[in-house]
């Protein structure tokens, strides 16, 4: 197979974006009256190349995220993952979690108990424990996976009765908006779900992670109360569709 040679124009562009895009939370943060340190940038790795990747772990970046199963398997190998912790955002289809189960330090999309029932039944098997969010589909779209609002509760304690799976949070993907207003809209119902589960301290539920914003909306994630930002074109470019 012939070697991947990296353009060093876009290994620069890549260092150029990921130092913006720390700076833009910085002060995003900053301007909501946050600590910035309290906000993780997710660096999205959806169809980009393990040299471009390793460029951004370079640059600090300790957490990435992934879509597809067999694409974070295929390159994982030639990734330098020391002291970076993996995470799978992507749905996730019940046939896959055997093969990313123990891959992962996280699992963001989980929205349903057969999902979670197998995560939980493959994890007891490893020998291990699994932590996930939950996906909330925060605009009811019949385009997205995750749960409903009015569903996250019921599924929240059903999950947080299983041994081998660890509920950290929530996570989701609001609809595309015309007006910055709309966007915070979103994200502030959010917000205030995550602090009234929080505030419940149901057994088995650390609400520690609010996994929200996007390389086209972080900004007002973040002053929405998001702790993991999930940025991939920011950093890395268009996403090359193969």
């Amino acid at each position: 197979m012939e070697r991947f040679i990296a353009d060093e124009a876009k290994l620069q562009a890549v260092e150029d974006n990921y130092k913006a895009v720390k700076s833009r939370i910085e002060e995003a943060a900053i301007k909501a009256g946050r600590n910035p340190k309290d906000v993780r940038l997710m660096a999205v790795t959806k169809t980009v190349e393990s040299v471009y990747i390793n460029k951004a772990i370079e640059l600090g970046a300790d957490l990435i995220g992934e879509n597809r199963v067999q694409e974070y398997l295929g390159k994982k190998d030639e990734l330098k993952l020391d002291g970076v912790e993996k995470h799978l955002i992507g749905h996730l289809q019940t046939n896959k979690v055997k093969q990313i189960v123990g891959e992962v330090d996280m699992i963001e999309s989980v929205d349903s108990v057969k999902l979670a029932k197998e995560i939980n039944r493959v994890s007891a098997n490893k020998g291990l424990t699994t932590n996930v969010l939950i996906e909330v589909n925060i605009g009811r779209e019949d385009s997205k996976s995750g749960i409903y609002m009015e569903q996250l509760e019921e599924l929240l304690i059903e999950i947080a009765g299983m041994d081998n799976i660890k509920i950290k949070g929530l996570m989701t993907i609001p609809p595309i908006c015309d007006t910055e207003k709309e966007i915070n809209e979103y994200f502030s119902t959010m917000y205030q779900s995550f602090i009234d589960i929080k505030s419940k301290n149901i057994d088995n539920i650390d609400m520690n992670i609010l996994s929200m914003g996007m390389s086209g909306d972080f900004e007002s994630a973040v002053s929405n109360g998001s702790n993991i930002v999930r940025v991939g074109s920011a950093i890395f470019g268009a996403r090359k569709y193969f």
